[in-house]
């Protein structure tokens, strides 16, 4: 969002305790990534296992669980340690703010430390392929704004966002459970895929300014705030009609048409991202329309999943 993280007591330099460093450490770990980014397509790969292949290993669910949530808190560790370091959120922030700490990348590293442990161990339970994903999703993960490749920079961030918490994340959920992949499956994973790169999009417009003056080379930057808003719905209207077209063709149940439930969410974010994109404060509301879009979108498509069984 562009606005600086550290509370204010944080910048009146009283947050000096290491009690109050750890609390400080832990709120840069957004809540919303454990709900969207990280859990739902995983949750996704796991309702197909379940309701199309008819295998649900509940060891191994919650395993795979424990491993992704130590990841997404990596890449939040990660991700606010590296723009503090490039200055992304900072360039109109006061001078005084304090330093990005250390501990906040030593958080990110034991985080995924645990994940890739965790990822091991479930490779050595059910195969090299789970390793394979794992190890997909930590390049993905690490280098998304860490050096020396820094994704978000080359205009590869929103890919990268999308091929993580979409096929990778989708399939290995799946093969978890199964020992196998599908087509099917790869069908399902476009729907969070895009709406998730739809979200990456759409949160880079009000840091247009900020991300282009430190070189961040994202796709808002690259093709301007209102071609960025266009692209954010057209991606988002894509992982909804991926969901229709794959019932019409037997993919999917009928079921899964409750994806169209979070229509109403993308509309009124075109409504207000196509009038106050120049505003960053005013486009907030767009912003988190499409938060509940996405919610809502994969929700109601893994509910539609599971109505089979």
């Amino acid at each position: 969002m562009g606005l600086s993280l550290t509370p204010p007591h944080a910048r009146a330099g009283t947050a000096r305790s290491p009690w109050r460093r750890l609390l400080l450490v832990a709120s840069l770990v957004r809540y919303r990534f454990f709900l969207y980014a990280g859990l739902l397509p995983y949750l996704l790969g796991a309702a197909w296992a379940h309701s199309v292949a008819g295998a649900f290993d509940a060891a191994v669910f919650w395993s795979g669980l424990g491993g992704i949530v130590l990841a997404v808190v990596g890449v939040e560790s990660f991700n606010e340690y590296f723009d503090a370091q490039m200055g992304t959120d900072r360039v109109f922030n006061p001078d005084d703010l304090p330093p990005m700490s250390d501990s906040v990348l030593w958080l990110g590293i034991a985080a995924f430390a645990g994940a890739l442990a965790t990822g091991v161990y479930l490779a050595w339970r059910g195969g090299w392929p789970i390793l394979a994903f794992a190890l997909l999703g930590g390049l993905a993960a690490i280098f998304y704004v860490a050096p020396p490749i820094r994704w978000a920079y080359r205009g590869l961030g929103e890919t990268v966002i999308a091929l993580s918490y979409g096929p990778w994340m989708v399939l290995g959920s799946l093969y978890l459970h199964t020992r196998a992949l599908s087509w099917g499956a790869l069908w399902a994973s476009l729907v969070p895929g895009l709406l998730i790169m739809a979200l990456a999009v759409v949160n880079a417009v009000p840091d247009y300014h900020q991300d282009r003056l430190v070189g961040k080379r994202n796709l808002v930057v690259r093709l301007g705030r209102r071609r960025g808003v266009l692209l954010y719905l057209g991606l988002a209207a894509a992982g909804m009609i991926a969901a229709i077209v794959g019932v019409a063709a037997g993919v999917f149940p009928v079921a899964c048409l409750a994806v169209l439930l979070a229509l109403p969410l993308l509309v009124k974010s075109a409504r207000i991202g196509l009038r106050t994109y120049e505003s960053p404060r005013q486009f907030v509301p767009a912003i988190r329309a499409v938060v509940a879009c996405y919610l809502v979108a994969v929700t109601a498509f893994g509910a539609g999943l599971l109505a089979r069984t």
